[in-house]
């Protein structure tokens, strides 16, 4: 039975990559031939999902303030699979939230409100993405997943002070609440996540110390299609 799409993406276009430039760029070949520059909204390396010739799909903004009305969001493997992997980082808190409202991440439970971008950490500086109330409330932390090494879903693919950070936070709270870190696996081909230990070992290591302190990972997979994302539920954690 196939799952039911849980996120629609707006109207999209196709083209394909030519080169992806300045982190924020990307200029793309439409179908009709015309070569367009298009935001790029994921900052980091894109490891494996930004070869040039390879086909992507793009939104279309008719704001007038905006420089590029067009933006990258996903593009399509040019292996055996032509797996489509959704790489506007900028979406995955509201795939999320599409997937709490909907309740189907049976592992958290049972929860009320869902809160965006509450305050939290020592310094109480830092936002945590989603705030679950329940009995005991959970502090919830997105990260979006892109890398894969076969089917090895991996992250993060640079080091990542930040990432760094929200480990240490939810560490510090396990005691009086729910702490879980969700990695949103935005491709359909992979089978089990891992920290990216080759791009970051800092970060693999607090992930690691995090799940021994109680810190819980949750890493669940999307399929990216044109038409909009499916749930596909959680891979495998292997540390």
């Amino acid at each position: 039975m196939t799952s039911p799409v849980i996120y629609d993406y707006p109207p999209l276009y196709s083209g394909t990559l030519i080169r992806r430039y300045k982190r924020f760029l990307a200029d793309v070949e439409l179908v009709n031939g015309e070569v367009i520059t298009a935001h790029c909204p994921n900052t980091g390396p894109m490891t494996g999902v930004c070869d040039p010739a390879s086909p992507v799909l793009l939104s279309y903004s008719d704001n007038a303030k905006r420089k590029y009305p067009y933006t990258w969001e996903a593009i399509q493997m040019r292996d055996a699979a032509r797996t489509w992997v959704g790489i506007n980082t900028s979406r995955s808190n509201a795939i999320v939230r599409s997937l709490l409202e909907q309740h189907l991440i049976p592992e958290l439970g049972d929860y009320g409100a869902i809160r965006s971008e509450v305050k939290y950490g020592q310094d109480g500086k830092s936002r945590v993405d989603f705030l679950l109330d329940g009995e005991r409330p959970i502090y919830l932390e997105v990260k979006n997943t892109t890398w894969a090494r076969q089917t090895q879903a991996l992250f993060p693919d640079t080091v990542t002070e930040r990432g760094q950070k929200h480990l240490r936070e939810l560490m510090a709270l396990v005691d009086e609440a729910r702490c879980v870190m969700l990695y949103l696996i935005n491709r359909g081909d992979c089978d089990r996540f891992s920290p990216g230990d080759d791009a970051d070992p800092t970060y693999g290591k607090l992930l690691r110390d995090a799940v021994n302190r109680g810190v819980e990972v949750l890493p669940c997979q999307v399929q990216v299609n044109p038409e909009g994302l499916r749930y596909l539920g959680q891979v495998p954690l292997d540390l």
